[in-house]
């Protein structure tokens, strides 16, 4: 495993044989598109390697049969767990997508900052990297767009929440004409069935970080707004599970052939 700071792990890649298996949780290569990485990234350019969202169709034979896996971004994976079947199956519109998604202090790392200090946090909320600027945006329309088999756009607004760990992600689209609620609903169920991490809550329950604190879960519902149009759909996951360390994990087994599920849990543990 690798979790280096974004930038730094092609220099050591580089000295490790291709026979060692690596996941990296850092960016390095999650991007397919050089220009794109050197948008939002100060460093050179290193290349892409199998995404690793098993989750996404066809993606866990890619990571079965991979000796490197790039793990997906934290933000990237509640939206794209979010979204991606419901553009598989042509249900929203791919160029009016709208994310808003607030996470825990742990998203911006160990690093001291004033700003993500409990006195500063506690009690407050705020939006940071407003209008396209958050290094997670070419991530989420790259697996989104594989998803809906054409280009996607997307605007996101990422929020600093006070709490320690944690995503709540209000992902929502224009939905095409025709689609209705039993529809909607039916392509997540569909798509998440048989996934072990992956939960569609019944109707009426909403998703909640704590609910996934401490796991490699992700907490999904969804809603058809008829009065605008649009479909919403909520996900919480734990950042530094799901959305780091607990998908690497994941990866690694399927990577080695063991368990998906080993030394993984769904039981969250409330802070």
């Amino acid at each position: 495993f690798l979790a280096l700071p974004h930038g730094e792990s092609a220099a050591l890649v580089a000295q490790l044989p291709d026979t060692c298996k690596v996941v990296d949780l850092g960016a390095d290569f999650r991007l397919r598109d050089s220009a794109a990485w050197q948008q939002f990234y100060d460093a050179p350019y290193a290349g892409s390697w199998v995404y690793g969202m098993p989750e996404l169709p066809g993606v866990r034979e890619q990571i079965k049969n991979a000796s490197r896996t790039a793990n997906p971004g934290c933000f990237p994976t509640a939206v794209a767990l979010s979204l991606a079947p419901l553009l598989a199956d042509g249900l929203i519109e791919c160029d009016d997508l709208v994310i808003t998604a607030a996470s825990g202090t742990s998203g911006a790392g160990r690093k001291a900052a004033d700003h993500l200090i409990a006195s500063e946090i506690m009690g407050s909320m705020s939006a940071y990297k407003v209008g396209g600027g958050h290094q997670h945006t070419p991530e989420m329309e790259q697996s989104l767009s594989d998803a809906a088999g054409q280009l996607v756009k997307l605007s996101f607004t990422p929020m600093l929440a006070p709490m320690s760990r944690g995503i709540l992600a209000t992902c929502s689209g224009k939905a095409v004409a025709g689609a209705t609620t039993a529809g909607i609903r039916e392509s997540l169920a569909w798509a998440y069935e048989k996934e072990p991490f992956v939960h569609l809550l019944p109707p009426g329950r909403w998703p909640q970080t704590a609910s996934v604190f401490g796991t490699n879960a992700a907490q999904l519902q969804v809603a058809f707004d008829e009065h605008s149009g649009r479909v919403i759909v909520v996900s919480a996951i734990d950042n530094l599970g799901k959305g780091a360390a607990g998908q690497a994990l994941q990866n690694a087994n399927i990577m080695l052939g063991l368990p998906e599920t080993l030394g993984l849990t769904c039981d969250g543990v409330a802070p």
